[in-house]
């Protein structure tokens, strides 16, 4: 199994998998392998190098949160390029890399359905990405293709500053990505307040 995991959300995953999973840790700076989710070809020198796989999970990506007025053109190619393009090759590419039904899952987040000021590209992001995978799904006979939609994350929230009374804790949010690879729903957004 691979994760991605340079979050709070992505250490508490690759603990909660621990247990059941051999894993294989892939980070842009650290892990037993590093990728860099904007670039195809770091995406698929990822996959050669771990080889075969019956699971792959990312709790990556990157996106700028900002004022409407604020957000520049680079701040829009940032979401598209590392965020949704990231994680939509983890699957283009991947596909060939996990096992007979095996499992892809992604991750997306609650701004997608309830947007905040400041969330503009976070939301087209999310947005997109759940909408990839419910079309994808419908092709991908092979594996399981699945998309878990986070609220904020507690220790993320506390990071940055923020009031962490609505938020999750990693660990709880963790529960809804073991259900995304053990489960069989395919094609779907998992919704975290659904598995707390």
């Amino acid at each position: 199994m691979a994760v991605t995991a340079q979050s709070a959300n992505g250490k508490a995953v690759a603990e909660r998998l621990s247990g059941q999973h051999e894993m294989i840790i892939a980070g842009y700076s650290s892990g037993d392998v590093q990728v860099d989710l904007a670039s195809a070809d770091s995406i698929r020198n990822m996959f050669e190098q771990v080889g075969k796989v019956d699971a792959v999970v990312s709790t990556a990506g990157q996106a700028s949160f900002a004022p409407l007025q604020a957000l520049t053109d680079d701040d829009y190619q940032l979401a598209l390029q590392n965020k949704l393009m990231g994680q939509v090759n983890l699957v283009r590419i991947g596909r060939d890399y996990v096992t007979e039904g095996g499992s892809i899952t992604l991750t997306s987040g609650v701004l997608s359905r309830q947007p905040m000021p400041g969330s503009a590209a976070i939301s087209m992001v999310n947005g997109a990405l759940e909408s990839y995978v419910k079309a994808a799904a419908l092709e991908l006979n092979q594996l399981k293709l699945n998309v878990v939609a986070p609220v904020f994350v507690k220790e993320t929230m506390a990071m940055m500053g923020m009031d962490t009374e609505g938020g999750v804790s990693a660990s709880d949010t963790a529960k809804a990505y073991v259900v995304a690879v053990e489960g069989d729903m395919h094609g779907q957004t998992l919704d975290i307040t659904h598995y707390i």
